[in-house]
């Protein structure tokens, strides 16, 4: 898929112009015709805490169009300027196997965030991790009207677990999410860190929307 038709064919749920980096559209997810884009990012090795790199094309297809068929879980490619950055999913933590760990609130929605590699001929920019996922959660605290936001990195997984703190999250300790099937594959144990941000906090940290 070109940058032209990313950047027009489909309605974002948010868009935001973020200082220094340009403009950033959450867009619904299409399995079929982002499968490069998403097989290629969940299986590189850096993405190997999401769980998949040794997922097949059809395995990746299967998972993202099941979750696609679900009304609690849906998936999102964030596109910087046409260009794909991220990958997005949103959840409803009580239809999910981390309600099993916590006691849901009302309000609470779960989220996972996937930032795909820079794109070509780009390096790194220092603070997009954090601007990008501040994006996401103007989305889903403001846009969506939710109270509290929900995030269970792998606990192993240093890296995002400090760039979830100083976005603001607080740990409420490490958790275990029990194994479930899907179609065709099979997500396995997982050890965790549950975290939460309120809407609050947000709202009033330095990556919220200006």
């Amino acid at each position: 898929m070109t940058t032209e038709t990313y950047a027009g064919a489909r309605e974002a749920v948010h868009e935001q112009r973020i200082d220094g980096f340009g403009t950033v559209r959450v867009l619904p997810l299409d399995p079929r015709a982002d499968l490069d884009v998403l097989h290629g990012w969940v299986t590189e090795e850096r993405a190997a805490y999401w769980g998949m790199t040794g997922f097949t094309r059809q395995q990746v297809l299967e998972t993202y169009l099941h979750l696609d068929s679900l009304d609690t879980h849906h998936a999102f490619l964030t596109v910087k300027d046409g260009v794909p950055a991220a990958l997005f999913q949103t959840y409803e933590p009580e239809a999910d196997r981390v309600s099993e760990c916590y006691e849901v609130r009302p309000g609470d929605i779960g989220v996972h965030l996937l930032i795909g590699p820079p794109a070509p001929g780009a390096g790194a920019l220092p603070g997009w991790s954090s601007a990008l996922l501040g994006a996401f959660l103007a989305y889903a605290l403001t846009g969506l009207g939710r109270q509290r936001a929900v995030v269970e990195p792998d606990a192993r997984n240093t890296r995002a677990v400090d760039r979830l703190t100083r976005q603001g999250f607080v740990p409420a300790g490490e958790i275990v999410l029990p194994a479930i099937d899907l179609p065709e594959v099979r997500l396995p144990e997982k050890r965790a860190l549950l975290a939460f941000l309120t809407r609050e906090a947000f709202e009033r940290g330095p990556t919220a929307p200006r």
